[in-house]
């Protein structure tokens, strides 16, 4: 039986377009590139275009997603079944070089983005777009679901200052487009003008969240191995800048959190009075690898309760300050390198300000911070409705 949403994969297959035969391919994907019948896309397009595929290409994580950590590269190698290379995107350059391009006339893209500004998929592929523009190659991109929804769009809009390959364009944490969408965003509007062609996905509608579809989640990065770990990582994420164990090295990654020196209960009583869409089960944990490895963390595990109305950037912001108040003399940001950064701190390169780094520090009301990037907010919600291709 058919899922109630079909991917880009599924409808290509169904409908593969003619051009495409006499041409050079390329594919950049990794294991979550499967069609709804768990086929990997490179074996398909292989199938519909024999002896076509020349190239793959691997994001972050590497070509099997099974890089676990920021700054850790994966190698150049070779699909031995096809005997063509691939080649890592996240290794001695996030940005593909000629000879790699000189083997293909066209790049196909099956990749599963998560719907948040830092995770670096889509800036991969925003490189990927400048490189076939400056080297007259086509993109297809095969579109996938946004698993945190398409009507749900939050969070400051990053500030050039504090641009890296967690944040290239200036967007909120949350921006509500499937990774085809928002590939036309930054073709456009940042003028790229890549030959870009997005096969659509059936089904799909904006208020849909991952769990909404039938579809199966497979991980696109090792620590998010559920829709759960999805739905919560848009403000958890944050934690990845801070002393605090954001959930690596633990089975459930970003959906607990933690430090030695934390009070589960004290912590969960005070937060609890400003985020109501979740309940905090205080928790005890040991992560086996990242941050305090091999030692009993106290924290919390978000059981998300209304995800609708859940709003994990400013809960998690909520938490953070929170963090700061109760336990500040045990808290630290983390110093830098982060994703090839090296003065910046990393937390002001994942929330895209300093300031806001600031205004959390000094104690300012989460409601008032949230209310002062509105006005940019609502402009990017107006902006990006252009590139809507559903609802």
């Amino acid at each position: 039986m058919k899922p109630n949403v079909l991917t880009g994969i599924d409808n290509f297959i169904d409908d593969p377009p003619d051009y495409l035969y006499h041409m050079r391919l390329g594919l950049l994907c990794n294991g979550s590139s499967i069609s709804s019948d768990f086929v990997h896309t490179s074996k398909i397009i292989n199938r519909l275009f024999p002896d076509k595929l020349k190239a793959l290409f691997s994001p972050q994580h590497g070509f099997y997603a099974d890089k676990q950590d920021n700054m850790i590269e994966s190698n150049h190698s070779k699909e031995k079944k096809l005997n063509i290379p691939i080649f890592s995107l996240y290794s001695e350059s996030r940005i593909p070089k000629k000879e790699m391009f000189d083997l293909i006339d066209c790049l196909i893209i099956d990749l599963q983005d998560t719907g948040c500004r830092v995770y670096t998929f889509i800036y991969t592929i925003s490189y990927c777009l400048e490189k076939a523009a400056q080297y007259n190659k086509k993109v297809i991109i095969l579109d996938r679901p946004n698993p945190v929804g398409g009507t749900e769009i939050e969070g400051n809009i990053l500030e050039d200052a504090f641009k890296s390959f967690v944040g290239r364009y200036p967007i909120p944490m949350r921006h509500g487009m499937t990774i085809g969408e928002i590939s036309m965003f930054f073709n456009k509007t940042f003028n790229i003008n890549c030959d870009l062609e997005i096969i659509k996905l059936k089904g799909w509608q904006r208020e849909m969240y991952f769990s909404d579809t039938s579809l199966e989640w497979i991980l696109p990065s090792p620590n998010l191995p559920t829709f759960l770990s999805c739905l919560v990582y848009p403000g958890q994420v944050i934690f990845e800048g801070t002393n605090i164990s954001e959930g690596r090295g633990t089975t459930i990654p970003f959906e607990i959190f933690g430090a030695p020196f934390i009070k589960s209960f004290e912590l969960a009583e005070q937060i609890s009075k400003r985020i109501k869409a979740v309940h905090f089960r205080p928790v005890q944990f040991e992560p086996v690898a990242g941050k305090w490895a091999n030692k009993t963390c106290n924290g919390l595990h978000i059981h998300v309760m209304d995800k609708k109305k859940y709003k994990p950037y400013k809960s998690s912001l909520i938490i953070l300050q929170q963090i700061i108040k109760l336990y500040g003399d045990a808290f630290e940001f983390k110093p830098p390198p982060y994703e090839y950064e090296y003065n910046k701190l990393p937390m002001d390169l994942i929330l895209g300000s300093k300031k806001i780094r600031k205004q959390i520090e000094n104690m300012e009301n989460i409601d008032e911070i949230e209310q002062s990037w509105q006005k940019e907010l609502n402009y990017f919600k107006k902006t990006s409705k252009e590139f809507y291709l559903y609802g």
